[in-house]
């Protein structure tokens, strides 16, 4: 089978950053499926991976985590799926990934592919929509409805992947005033697109920002990039009690500025359940169907913004060079092979 893989950590302008192969097809496990995949988005997980983790001598690691496509076969203790059925998932971190013709996947974190949309829509949505799912009612524990006190959220970065179903989440299953940064004209206009109620500019004073549209303080803050910059003013604007949900890298975060207001900090990793392959790992399964019922009732839409063309080296080359650059909105998919 087709495959992308890297052999060893080089910048993305070289040639052989990502490589084409030719895989033997994987044999499914208890309760993989084997799916054909159809399409796949690029996430900056794959990009910080193919800059930082280099496989074992004499191997190549094959990246991508979103994927939709249709089930081939299925192992002997799955029950959940049947061949033939499409389907859209975001992997785990510890299994070959989904730049891959045929790819396993345990299908507990596989959902029904929504009817509505092609397989290029569809697989824009998976790790981005987990992620904001997870972050927004199991880390920070916002509960669905729409309550006249709901509070405000701040989502820092909200025209990436997760920030762009974060705000959809947000905006259409609560009752949260949906606040999100960016920094161009063109990203803003897409937070509001989304359903943002208001935009500001994280460039500039986050609190000085928020003062200019009445909303001095907020009570959640979703961080999804740059929190180590942005974090002396989440302290000042998160209001006492408050909760932040942080999802990236930071090289350090002291969190003792955040006790006299006493502010909760909450991780959210969505590799976590398939991971430790955690009691409630069929968890991503159910929030996946969610997700793609929200989908066909026009609730939610596709974040996808680029699509590459074929998944082949070249083309997943161009779309990590378009990650890195800090510039893109919504997600980048490559379709077929």
């Amino acid at each position: 089978m087709k495959a992308v893989g890297y052999r060893k950590n080089l910048p993305v302008t070289s040639d052989e950053a990502l490589l084409d192969l030719d895989l033997a097809t994987p044999t499914p496990g208890p309760r993989d499926l084997l799916v054909r995949v159809k399409a796949v988005s690029v996430n900056p997980v794959d990009v910080k991976l193919r800059a930082q983790a280099a496989p074992p001598p004499g191997t190549a690691r094959i990246l991508g985590f979103d994927a939709a496509g249709v089930v081939e076969t299925v192992g002997a203790e799955a029950t959940l799926f049947r061949p033939g059925d499409a389907v859209f998932y975001a992997g785990s971190i510890a299994r070959p990934g989904t730049n891959a013709e045929l790819h396993l996947v345990d299908e507990r974190i596989v959902g029904h592919k929504p009817k509505t949309l092609s397989f290029a829509q569809a697989a824009a949505l998976p790790l981005t929509g987990i992620t904001a799912w997870e972050l927004l009612f199991d880390r920070l524990g916002i509960r669905p409805g729409k309550p006249p006190d709901a509070g405000r959220l701040l989502i820092i970065g909200g025209a990436g992947g997760v920030g762009s179903m974060l705000i959809q989440l947000a905006r259409r299953l609560t009752g949260l005033t949906v606040i999100a940064t960016a920094s161009r004209p063109e990203t803003a206009a897409w937070c509001i697109a989304l359903g943002a109620h208001h935009v500001i500019d994280h460039h500039k004073s986050l609190s000085e920002e928020l003062k200019q549209i009445d909303q001095s303080q907020v009570g959640y803050v979703a961080s999804l990039t740059n929190t180590e910059r942005h974090f002396p003013a989440i302290v000042e604007i998160l209001k006492p009690q408050g909760r932040l949900g942080v999802i990236d890298d930071p090289a350090t975060l002291d969190i003792n500025p955040l006790k006299r207001k006493s502010i909760s900090v909450h991780w959210e990793l969505m590799f976590t359940r398939s991971l430790f392959e955690t009691e409630d790992m069929i968890g991503q399964h159910r929030l996946l169907d969610e997700i793609s019922g929200l989908v066909d009732a026009g609730l939610i839409r596709t974040t996808l913004s680029d699509n590459l063309g074929r998944i082949d080296a070249a083309n997943l080359r161009r779309a990590h060079a378009l990650i890195e650059s800090g510039k893109a909105r919504g997600k980048i998919v490559l379709e077929g092979f």
